[in-house]
């Protein structure tokens, strides 16, 4: 690259006006905090070579405070600055070109200068203008000479200072630079520890060998104790009945650095036990680097006192609704007794709800672990159909998915109505027919094909009984589905679509 577009590539940017005001430029100035650059030897080195370039015997970088001239690096001089009123470097303010001033004492505005009129004598002076990135003058490249010069800087070396001096500007700007980031990174990081000790929870973090070097405020106010600095420092605190388990999951996390999720009993300064979740990930800045975590504790104490007041009363409120279903039932039955010309609607009426006892009790069982699938649910409400040449009557297959509790009374009804009808009409009723019933993923829906084999002949006679405009309503409406049936030689088939939201809903 040729030497001049070199120069231009890294100009020096032009004086802002906007930085004439002097408080305005001192306060920019101020900002690069100069005095920690006194003696760089990335400044020195290009006074040196300024030195040499324009064969002066003294070269300075300066910078123009309020009351004086700063010397940040020099060569061929012993004072560290001047007063700020005598500075030749004053005429380079707001400008961006070099100033030249080959003799002194015959030009009218240096010749009465003390600088020139006493030591050190200053005859011949070339500043070339350090400008910051916005256009403020901070001070100057200047070569100095107590001799005369009788021919000017030529080309070359008027260009050579102006490389220079933007060298030594770019070498003030990152230190500018430096310290900002410094700043903003100090701020930032105050501003985290504010947040930190802000939080309702324990917040700490550790190094990737397991000293933890932090914990917010909250650990003290919890606890009464001094932070621990190992893992097991944590015992005392961890209730010993949860203890073993909790360590044997810290362990395991953090030796294939995975996230950490525990519920244990955390001793309070009070001396009592409380609930907390405590969570923890492992990071690292860059892949490869050294992972640290970090990690809260939070108190659920009352949420887990709630659940398990809520769970009592769910646990009541099932028997007391099982309790009901059994009294009804039992109505339904004495009252068909009395009145046998009742009897079919009666064990019609005693069927139904005992698939919506059965789904109920799928969903929530009194004792045990909750159930949510959709074919766990199914396969309930058709075990009372038995077997067929060693499988079940009703063959379900493909995919499973979740079911949530307002979802499981539409689906009995919807399955123990097809099912009803199959054993009264269809596959079911005839010994060795039965029924397959896939279900399969479509996006937002379900779908779900229920083909029956084995039956009588069946045909559509076009009436719908109330039967089934139960199994349209409740598929349509509640499941946000379609239903649609076909009646072809083997027997039905009918073609139900079910949305996701509506089944876990």
């Amino acid at each position: 690259m040729p030497f001049n577009e070199l120069l231009d590539d890294g100009a020096m940017p032009a004086p802002n006006a906007a930085f004439a005001n002097e408080e305005t430029r001192l306060e920019v100035l101020d900002r690069f905090e100069t005095e920690a650059l006194e003696d760089d030897p990335e400044l020195q080195a290009i006074v040196e070579f300024a030195a040499r370039l324009c064969d002066a015997p003294v070269s300075i970088i300066t910078t123009l405070e309020k009351d004086r001239q700063r010397f940040l690096v020099r060569r061929g001089v012993d004072q560290r600055e001047t007063p700020r009123d005598v500075a030749f470097c004053n005429y380079t303010l707001g400008k961006s070109d070099l100033l030249e001033v080959p003799d002194a004492p015959a030009d009218p505005r240096f010749a009465d200068n003390p600088l020139v009129t006493g030591a050190p004598g200053v005859r011949y002076y070339a500043g070339q203008p350090l400008v910051s990135q916005e256009g403020a003058s901070v001070g100057t490249l200047c070569v100095i000479d107590s001799e005369a010069h009788d021919r000017p800087l030529d080309e070359f070396q008027r260009q050579g200072l102006a490389v220079l001096a933007q060298a030594a500007m770019r070498r003030l700007e990152a230190r500018r630079s430096a310290r900002h980031a410094k700043v903003i990174i100090a701020e930032r990081e105050e501003r985290l520890r504010r947040v930190l000790e802000g939080l309702p929870q324990i917040a700490w973090s550790a190094d990737a060998a397991g000293n933890f070097d932090y914990f917010n405020r909250r650990w003290r106010e919890w606890t009464g104790g001094e932070p621990p600095q190992l893992a097991e420092g944590w015992r005392p605190f961890i209730h010993p009945d949860d203890a073993d388990a909790a360590f044997a999951e810290w362990d395991r996390c953090f030796a294939k650095g995975e996230e950490f999720e525990v519920e244990f009993r955390m001793k309070h300064a009070d001396g009592s036990w409380a609930w907390v979740l405590s969570l923890a990930v492992p990071v690292a800045e860059h892949a490869g680097d050294p992972v640290r975590w970090f990690g809260t504790v939070t108190d659920i104490d009352a949420t887990r006192r709630a659940l398990n007041e809520r769970d009592l009363l769910a646990k009541e409120l099932a028997h007391r609704i099982k309790n009901i279903f059994a009294v009804v039932i039992g109505l339904a039955s004495l009252k068909a007794r009395k009145l046998p010309e009742h009897q079919p609607f009666a064990d019609e009426l005693t069927q139904v709800l005992r698939a919506l006892n059965r789904a109920h009790d799928f969903v929530r069982p009194q004792e045990g672990p909750v159930q949510e699938s959709l074919q766990g649910l199914l396969e309930a409400l058709f075990a009372p159909y038995g077997e067929v040449d060693g499988q079940p009557a009703v063959r379900v297959s493909g995919i499973d998915t979740l079911v949530g509790g307002r979802a499981a009374t539409p689906l009995a009804l919807v399955f123990h109505e097809m099912a009803t009808n199959s054993a009264k009409y269809g596959a079911l009723s005839e010994d060795g027919g039965h029924i397959e019933l896939r279900i399969k993923d479509e996006g937002d829906a379900i779908a779900l094909s229920w083909c029956e084999f084995g039956g009588p002949p069946v045909e559509d006679g076009g009436a719908r009984g109330f039967g089934s405009r139960l199994v349209e309503m409740s598929v349509t409406g509640q499941l946000q589905g379609t239903f649609e049936r076909h009646f072809v030689p083997s027997g039905l088939v009918a073609e139900l679509t079910m949305a996701k939201s509506a089944l876990v809903d």
